[in-house]
């Protein structure tokens, strides 16, 4: 697959550290655009403000819906923005452990049906 073909319009989130300063942006090549912002590459807010970390990520069908939706979140109280990193986080974590149980649970069913 290209570089092309894996552009995608996004909505994200980056943040100086665990409670620091937050940036809301948009943007069709996330990995790109986090890379920058993670290396000091973009002159500006992020840069000044040490915003590192990816936190948060929504992937729409076009760019004028991931502007649309950033002007929406950027709109919202710094609480609305963690809200949205906090709901991620644990839908993350509950994918994760699902995961984690399914291949215990094969693993498991797995040893039990070869004895």
């Amino acid at each position: 697959m290209t570089g092309e073909a894996m552009r995608q319009p996004c909505v994200y989130i980056m943040a100086s550290k665990r409670n620091g300063t937050l940036y809301t942006g948009v943007t069709s090549n996330l990995a790109g655009r986090a890379y920058q912002h993670r290396e000091g590459l973009i002159a500006g807010f992020t840069k000044r403000y040490g915003c590192k970390l990816l936190v948060w990520y929504e992937l729409l069908e076009t760019m004028p819906d991931a502007i649309a939706r950033e002007k929406q979140i950027k709109a919202g109280s710094r609480s609305d923005k963690i809200a949205l990193i906090v709901i991620a986080r644990s839908e993350t974590t509950k994918q994760s452990i699902f995961t984690s149980r399914c291949k215990m649970d094969c693993r498991v069913g797995l040893s039990a049906s070869s004895q």
